[in-house]
């Protein structure tokens, strides 16, 4: 009888590690740079100059022209890197953008403000979050199954082009 209990406690141990979260690996061409563009509202992974995937993204609040402060709810543009990464955000996933550069930084200064920051490449909005398009403080948003791959496929220190 002992036996049979301990077979069955460890099936049912190798059972429940089965179900828990799995690790995603991908081990396609390395991800060399990304391109926002804000305007078509798409996000594109590339290995040089071919498009390994495309994604629709949503922007922050007021998604015209480049993040200058501090809840301007503008997502930034120009050239930028992947600098963090963080498995625990509160949108699923993310991973972060350089915003603020020496430039913005020294722009809001000039202007008496503060630059913003916290910017992220992240999974969807929660439940609290408004439900219409552009709904972030300036960050760049997808689907958390889409945040999940871009998560898995995309290195820090890839450039980032946010384009107008």
């Amino acid at each position: 009888m002992r036996t049979v209990v301990a077979i069955a406690a460890v099936l049912a141990i190798l059972f429940t590690a089965s179900c828990g979260p799995k690790r995603h690996q991908y081990d396609g061409p390395e991800v060399t740079r990304i391109v926002v563009n804000k305007e078509d509202r798409k996000m594109y992974l590339l290995h040089g100059t071919e498009i390994l995937k495309s994604y629709n993204i949503e922007l922050g609040f007021a998604p015209e022209g480049h993040k200058q402060f501090e809840g301007d709810g503008k997502t930034p543009e120009g050239r930028y890197v992947i600098d963090r990464r963080n498995p625990n955000s509160a949108f699923y996933l993310s991973i972060g953008v350089s915003y603020p550069n020496r430039a913005d930084v020294e722009h809001a200064k000039a202007n008496g403000k503060k630059p913003g920051g916290e910017i992220f490449i992240h999974g969807g909005r929660r439940p609290k979050d408004p439900k219409r398009p552009d709904w972030t403080a300036g960050c760049i948003s997808v689907k958390n199954r889409e945040m999940l791959e871009i998560f898995t496929m995309v290195r820090l220190g890839t450039v980032i082009d946010i384009n107008p």
